[in-house]
């Protein structure tokens, strides 16, 4: 499990600026690299990427509120594989869905997620909102005490590189299997995060 590295800083008031105008500066590597190492921490032990990334919203003041929006993205289904098929435990024959994501927090995209769910084993309200609405599939099912098993992760951009990365860039990817309260499986979701979540350039 990674370990969880102590949060740093986040606002500072810049010089000129009145008493009430408090704004955050550009992160350094080094404490870019800080800030990537914690929201993945906090991402691999908590039980729902949406409520961290919410709360990370909030803490690095991404914006005025700190609430996700799941932008829907057109584009073909990507099919679920063999793999993924057994560890959601599927019958024969029964459906899956596929919901593909970008996850904002004001102006800032902060991750893209595919979804593969199984319909059967949410309520009809909650497919319907999953179908039509802008909701966080975290949001959603939130009243099934979802867990989280992790998959993997992969680090996509590197420290050694020495510079901050732009809000467009890939910094990580995981792969998990969320399940009920009571342990039944429903989804699959690989995430990548972007460097939005580091805040203003």
């Amino acid at each position: 499990m990674a370990m969880l590295v102590p949060a740093v800083p986040v606002h500072a008031e810049a010089p000129g600026a009145s008493s009430d105008e408090v704004v955050r500066p550009t992160p350094d590597a080094a404490e870019a690299a800080i800030l990537i190492e914690t929201l993945k921490a906090r991402l691999l032990t908590g039980p729902s990427a949406t409520s961290v990334l919410e709360a990370w919203c909030a803490e690095r003041g991404l914006a005025a509120e700190p609430r996700l929006v799941a932008r829907r993205e057109s584009g073909p289904e990507k099919p679920l594989s063999a793999a993924q098929a057994r560890r959601l435990d599927l019958a024969p024959g029964e459906p899956v869905r596929y919901r593909r994501v970008r996850l904002t927090c004001g102006e800032h995209v902060l991750s893209e997620a595919d979804n593969w769910y199984v319909p059967g084993r949410l309520t009809a309200a909650m497919n319907a909102a999953l179908a039509d609405s802008d909701t966080p599939f975290g949001r959603v099912v939130r009243p099934l005490s979802p867990s989280r098993r992790n998959l993997g992760v992969r680090m996509i951009w590197q420290a050694a590189f020495g510079r901050v990365p732009g809000p467009d860039e890939a910094l990580f990817a995981v792969e998990a299997v969320l399940s009920t309260g009571d342990g039944v499986p429903f989804c699959e979701v690989a995430e990548t995060y972007r460097g939005a979540v580091l805040g203003r350039r």
